[in-house]
């Protein structure tokens, strides 16, 4: 087959919220057994020397990859033009013997350069819950296949799957509660009903709840990578994806070249109180980013006592108020209580410029730009059924739950917010209600060793942006203490999944797969603070 070219057009990377933990739910597994090692490819017949990776039918073991079709994806995704594509069929559930298949999407988009090098890329989505088909455009436009093929597969329960995950029952639910106050009992309620009215249905259609997990996964990465033939791979993970690639290296070590990690999601310490942990880290580095800029400082001065001050009387008075969206002229009510804002907050560092002004037009008696971002992120197209949310409880709820406990939260919060309200901090950024919601999910705890460090000395490119709220930069350092071969870089300024949005980071990235002892940081010496709005 003719390798064919994608056209190389520069674009500007999508902001993508990889993590929005507080309006998506997951699926969750034990411990599944991977295929057994050794197993034989059954049908080799058709591969030849030579032949570009993803053009021919092959089966190892339980797995079988066949070309075909490119996946589904909710708009068309240009960069998916001239790509190889096809199906990974697998085991639902490996510790099921006459347990059904499932079929995984994959896309793999060649090379630019005309010689190419031997070892892909392999690009590990977000979520729980989102399908790396979809995300081709962010991973091309970095220029992250210029000289290696970038490999996308859906992993299990995702958009393009077969079974898919999806719930837009809880997508729907989602949308309707940015007019209710966000950590009341009652909204906690109507949150549990629509988690249980996901696995109900789920269950009905026949998904083993309990397959759709980081050990899975991990084993279908590892059958891909098999019945495509290659020897060793390399995997960029971005938010979750992260949290996927360090279960594959520790699980799947031999067949990995290096790893880039970004946004760094750690399954040793997952949970409620890494979240408190990680929205401190993005709030003070962009308030301190604005006190450092004169024009900034001097117009909202004390930024974080005044985020903080509002926390805590939004939390006793809510603010209602009706804003309508782009595209739409109907009105939408909207609640800011306390924990509203704090959400808020999480996802608005990806538009830090406007975060100043934003806090002090509500100090002031005007709610509706922040009420207008608050709801157009739950209401947009891009948040209605495209999350597996099968996934995501079975990740959350067998992986993080059963180690944490219930009241994890709660000293999160008094540990990293102490003046916030007891019912704010409760909840942690993104993770309302967890523990009713895995409880209504029902699945079994993964083993505890889901909970280990990933040692080892597999190249590894720690990847953190200075404003992430969502996966804080301290988690570089900290995966590093277990992986020797880990280069730790903080990408400043930047929020959750530096390579959507700084291109410097893309460089850091590209240069790393070219020579994964020596990344090029040089670039790093460049950036500089946002210029924050100023306003009246």
């Amino acid at each position: 087959m003719t390798r064919r070219q994608p056209p190389r057009r520069r674009r500007t990377a999508r902001r993508l919220h990889a993590t929005s933990a507080a309006m998506a739910t997951g699926v969750l597994v034990t411990g599944l057994l991977a295929a057994p090692a050794g197993a034989q490819s059954r049908t080799d017949a058709t591969t030849g020397p030579g032949a570009p990776i993803g053009t021919v039918a092959r089966t190892v073991g339980d797995a079988r990859f066949e070309p075909g079709p490119c996946p589904k994806t909710p708009e068309p995704v240009e960069e998916l033009d001239g790509a190889r594509c096809g199906t990974l069929t697998v085991p639902e559930n490996r510790a099921e013997s006459t347990g059904r298949m499932i079929r995984l999407g994959v896309a793999i988009v060649p090379a630019a350069s005309d010689t190419p090098k031997p070892d892909p890329i392999v690009w590990l989505a977000g979520g729980p819950g989102d399908d790396a088909v979809g995300e081709a455009k962010m991973a091309i436009d970095g220029g992250l296949n210029r000289d290696r093929d970038v490999i996308f597969m859906s992993q299990r329960g995702t958009y393009s799957a077969d079974p898919n995950a999806l719930c837009p029952n809880i997508d729907e639910f989602n949308a309707r509660a940015v007019g209710l106050a966000y950590d009341a009992p009652s909204t906690g309620r109507l949150h549990v009903e629509a988690t249980k009215a996901c696995r109900d249905r789920l269950a009905a259609r026949g998904l083993d709840l309990a397959a759709y997990n980081d050990i899975e996964s991990a084993a279908d990465y590892e059958d891909l990578r098999n019945a495509l033939g290659i020897g060793q791979w390399n995997l960029y993970g971005i938010s979750y994806g992260t949290h996927l690639a360090l279960v594959y290296m520790r699980l799947h070590p031999d067949g990995l070249r290096s790893v880039g990690l970004d946004g760094i999601l750690p399954p040793s310490r997952a949970g409620s109180t890494a979240t408190w942990s990680s929205a401190r880290q993005g709030f003070d580095g962009l308030f301190k980013a604005c006190a450092e800029q004169p024009a900034c400082n001097k117009r909202y001065p004390n930024l974080s006592a005044t985020f903080e001050r509002l926390v805590r009387e939004l939390e006793a008075k809510p603010v209602t108020t009706t804003v309508t969206l782009p595209g739409s002229d109907k009105p939408v009510k909207v609640v800011l209580d306390g924990g509203a804002l704090v959400n808020w907050m999480t996802s608005a560092t990806h538009v830090a410029p406007q975060v100043p002004a934003a806090l002090d037009e509500l100090a002031h008696g005007k709610p509706q730009r922040i009420a207008r971002q608050w709801a157009g992120g739950k209401l947009s197209p891009q948040a209605m059924g495209r999350v597996a949310h099968g996934l995501v409880y079975g990740v959350f709820c067998s992986e993080w739950t059963p180690y944490e406990s219930r009241d994890a939260a709660l000293k999160g919060g008094q540990e990293t917010f102490p003046s916030f309200p007891r019912s704010v901090q409760a909840q942690a950024p993104q993770l309302a209600f967890l523990h009713p919601d895995c409880a209504a999910w029902d699945v079994p705890p993964a083993p505890p060793s889901i909970r280990d460090a990933t040692r080892g000395d597999i190249p590894t490119l720690a990847l953190s942006g200075g404003f992430d709220s969502q996966t804080g930069a301290d988690n570089g350092p900290y995966v590093a203490r277990t992986l020797p071969n880990a280069k730790v870089v903080t990408v400043p300024f930047e929020p959750h999944v530096v390579f959507a949005t700084s291109k410097c980071a893309q460089e850091i990235a590209v240069s790393f797969f070219d020579d994964p002892a020596a990344p090029k940081t040089a670039c790093l010496n460049t950036l500089e603070a946002p210029e924050f709005e100023i306003g009246p």
